[in-house]
C-alpha cells in the first residue's frame, strides 16, 4: 500500500512521534512495528512503506528529538544576542527545561546508546550526531576566546566537556527531576562551565 500524495512527510513524522511515546512506555526491546503501528494510527504495510524496520525507526527517531532539541538550543540562544557566556547559559537551560519537561527524549538517546553497543553501524551514526553537537558548542566557545572572554582551549575538547555536563544532569533530571530544581541546575552547570571556560586574573 502506497501512502496518499503529499502525506509522506507528515505520515513519517507521525510515526516518529508514536515511536518515541512508545520507547518512552515500553522500551525498545519491547518495542514492535505492530506496536508502533497502532500508536501511530497507520496500516503496518503504510508502516513498512517508511521504514524497513524497528531498527530504522529507532533512527529516524533520534534523529527526530535531535532535530527537535536543536531548534529549542537555537531559540533560546536567539533570545540572547551575541554574548558568547549568555549563549552558553542558554545551552544549559534549553537542555535541562527539555529533561525535564519532555523526558521521552532523552529516554530516546538512552534506548539509542543501548543499542548502538552491539551495532557498529549505530555506534557510527552516534559519534557523528555527537561531533556535530561538539562543532556547535565550539563555535561558541571560539567566539568566545576571539572576542577576549573565554581563555584560549582546545576548541573541541572543551566542546567535549561542555556537553558532558549538559548530558549527565540532563540524564540525573530525566529519571530524578526531584535531584535538582531547573532554576539551581542550571545556574550551577551554567557556573561550572562559566568558570571551565574564565579567563585567570592577570
Amino acid at each position: 500500500m502506497s501512502p496518499k500524495v503529499g502525506m509522506g512527510p507528515v505520515r513519517r513524522e507521525q510515526i516518529v512521534r508514536a515511536t518515541v511515546r512508545c520507547l518512552a512506555r515500553e522500551g525498545y526491546t519491547r518495542l514492535t512495528m505492530k506496536k508502533v503501528a497502532r500508536e501511530a494510527g497507520v496500516s503496518q504495510g503504510i508502516l513498512h512503506y517508511y521504514f524497513a524496520d524497528k531498527r530504522a525507526i529507532l533512527v529516524a527517531t533520534l534523529e527526530a528529538v535531535s532535530r527537535d532539541l536543536d531548534r529549542r538550543v537555537g531559540a533560546a540562544q536567539s533570545r540572547t544576542g551575541r554574548d558568547p557566556a549568555a549563549r552558553l547559559r542558554a545551552l544549559v537551560r534549553a537542555c535541562l527545561e527539555v529533561a525535564v519537561g519532555r523526558p521521552e527524549f532523552w529516554v530516546v538517546f538512552v534506548e539509542f546508546w543501548g543499542e548502538m553497543m552491539h551495532d557498529r553501524r549505530l555506534r557510527e551514526i552516534n559519534a557523528a550526531l555527537y561531533a556535530r553537537m561538539r562543532r556547535q558548542i565550539g563555535a561558541v566557545v571560539a567566539h568566545g576566546i576571539r572576542a577576549g572572554v573565554f581563555r584560549r582551549v582546545d576548541v573541541l575538547r572543551a566542546a567535549a566537556v561542555i556537553l558532558a555536563v549538559v548530558d549527565g544532569i540532563s540524564l540525573q533530571l530525566t529519571f530524578d527531576p526531584a535531584a535538582f530544581r531547573v532554576g539551581d541546575a542550571t545556574r550551577f552547570c551554567g557556573d561550572a562551565v562559566l568558570r571551565y571556560l574564565a579567563k585567570e586574573a592577570s
